[in-house]
């Protein structure tokens, strides 16, 4: 009988997310943490085999007949771990024990640098509220909409005080 981790069909996270795709790479911007990631071509192709159909061990497969070349299913397996912690996935998911702590580097190191198929990677990029590109307003100033400046903070009725 197989391993229950073997059956694990990731499904990709799609509420309040815009995808945009980019010549080599995929932007994904969470409308509700307002972050943005960028996903690498190997993480794109693996977010885009995560259809809660597919079993974790299928996509290593699919990849190699897309790309026509082998693909270690441990990267399979590291892109998997970084799309969970970056909640990009619907569900959190567990790894098999001898990938739970593996990082990229050691990665390299057990494949060899030869590997033709890129190391998976996701880059979040924090964006800021639209708040924060409104100017600050100075002390005894109404704040009710704005950002009192460095130094001050907003009382309850509603002005900036403090030594801004």
């Amino acid at each position: 009988m197989s391993d229950p981790i073997d059956r694990l069909m990731p499904s990709a996270r799609k509420d309040r997310l815009i995808v945009q795709e980019l010549e080599h790479d995929l932007l994904v911007y969470d409308r509700d943490r307002y972050k943005a990631f960028c996903l690498n071509r190997t993480a794109a192709l693996v977010w885009s085999h995560c259809d809660g159909k597919t079993a974790a061990t299928e996509i290593g497969q699919r990849m190699q007949q897309e790309l026509g070349t082998p693909v270690d299913e441990r990267l399979v397996w590291l892109a998997l771990k970084q799309l969970s912690g970056s909640r990009l996935l619907e569900e959190q998911i567990a790894l098999p024990a001898d990938m739970a702590r593996v990082s990229r580097r050691q990665l390299l190191r057990r494949i060899g640098l030869s590997a033709i198929v890129g190391v998976p990677l996701i880059m979040a990029i924090t964006a800021p509220l639209a708040t924060a590109q409104a100017s600050c307003v100075g002390q005894n100033q109404p704040c009710g909409t704005a950002v009192c400046c460095a130094g001050c903070h907003c009382n309850p009725q509603g002005t900036c005080v403090g030594s801004c």
